[in-house]
């Protein structure tokens, strides 16, 4: 039976592979469609991926340096008291979040991974930890590239919308993984007691480190967190160079003339003509006044840094506005590609079952993010 399972799989993967590229080749020319591809890799590799590198680098050695002096332990505990009437978590979870805006999304992980951490929690509120990290994973990286990009405002409206649709999904999934197993609201995530809700897990230095120099603890803080994100940019080449060209062949169009020619960012619009069928939603939902927008959420699925890549030729294009960008930001920190990272984030915190209510959840709060950047936008324009 289970070969039976490979067999069909490796049939419709086929199927799917040979459908993709038999499409692209009919409409493109096989040797412009091959030229394009490798064309538009190789021009994201070398302005997109390393222009998001040196952001990785640069924003990862100013969390670095933000954790060494307590910085990080000064945000945790402005925003501790915020965390049990929005988010329905205790205090320390605001860690979480400033930990994965400043890194990624998998810096949840590490934290649970402290019995400590984790003895503040229901088992139910441990489990939505992975929404409510997600939804702020590269933050600083997705509002330090739009600002990089020529916006300011519409970025911190896009945090605020993120904001927004991480309570929708965090709430969402708590709400789902009590309706499926109600004894979670009691049971605790570590049976191990902790002491006082003053943990700041992997901040506490020991003795020695704390007598290191001014000028040491500043160096080895910026190598070391610049170390981390180097590995944070190398992490996404793989996200940028697949999903981007392949959405950009489907987003965009032939050249000035309507010809093939083989160069990059050619491609089929596929995707914008699908999205014109249903524009008045689009339209209505995140204010988007061009089909060729919705690439953006739709490559957030699986990779943010894959969706930031769209963005110079969105601009180029004049495809974009500032409701665009509020718009992007918002979807992008909130998703920040948890259809790649919540099954593997689940499974590590040994909850692999509940994938598909952590799935649904965060679905809704990045549309519900979007909605709340597009129409605080609004506002923002009438004032």
């Amino acid at each position: 039976m289970s070969n039976m399972k490979k067999s069909l799989s490796g049939i419709l993967c086929l199927v799917i592979v040979v459908s993709l590229f038999t499409y692209l080749g009919l409409s493109m020319g096989a040797d412009n469609m091959l030229n394009t591809v490798m064309k538009t890799a190789h021009d994201l590799l070398l302005n997109t991926v390393f222009y998001l590198m040196a952001i990785c680098v640069l924003t990862g050695a100013v969390g670095k340096l933000f954790v060494e002096f307590g910085v990080v332990d000064l945000l945790e505990k402005i925003l501790r008291p915020l965390m049990r009437p929005l988010f329905n978590l205790p205090g320390v979870a605001s860690l979480g979040a400033v930990m994965t805006f400043l890194s990624d999304n998998p810096a949840i992980i590490t934290l649970s991974r402290d019995k400590r951490f984790s003895s503040y929690f229901k088992k139910y509120q441990f489990i939505s930890l992975t929404n409510f990290g997600t939804a702020f994973g590269m933050g600083l990286i997705v509002i330090i590239y739009m600002i990089g990009n020529g916006f300011l405002a519409e970025p911190l409206i896009g945090l605020f919308g993120a904001f927004c649709g991480c309570i929708v999904s965090t709430r969402l999934m708590q709400h789902f993984v009590l309706k499926a197993y109600p004894q979670y609201a009691e049971e605790s995530a570590n049976d191990s007691p902790c002491g006082q809700d003053t943990l700041v897990p992997g901040m506490v230095r020991n003795e020695a480190e704390e007598k290191k120099s001014l000028f040491l603890r500043i160096l080895n803080a910026l190598l070391d967190g610049g170390r981390s994100g180097v590995d944070i940019g190398i992490a996404i080449i793989p996200g940028v160079l697949i999903i981007s060209t392949f959405v950009m062949v489907l987003t965009f169009g032939a050249d000035a003339n309507g010809h093939y020619t083989g160069a990059a960012y050619q491609g089929t619009e596929l995707l914008p003509w699908l999205a014109s069928k249903i524009d008045f939603l689009f339209r209505w939902l995140f204010g988007f006044t061009d089909p060729h927008q919705i690439a953006f959420p739709i490559t957030a699925l699986g990779a943010v840094g894959a969706a930031l890549s769209l963005v110079p030729n969105f601009i180029q294009q004049g495809w974009v506005d500032g409701n665009a960008i509020a718009v992007f930001t918002a979807i992008g920190m909130c998703w920040s590609g948890y259809l790649s990272t919540h099954t593997a984030m689940l499974d590590s915190l040994g909850y692999r079952e509940l994938t598909s209510k952590a799935i649904l959840s965060h679905t809704i709060g990045g549309i519900c993010a979007a909605i709340v950047a597009h129409w605080v936008y609004v506002l923002y324009t009438l004032v």
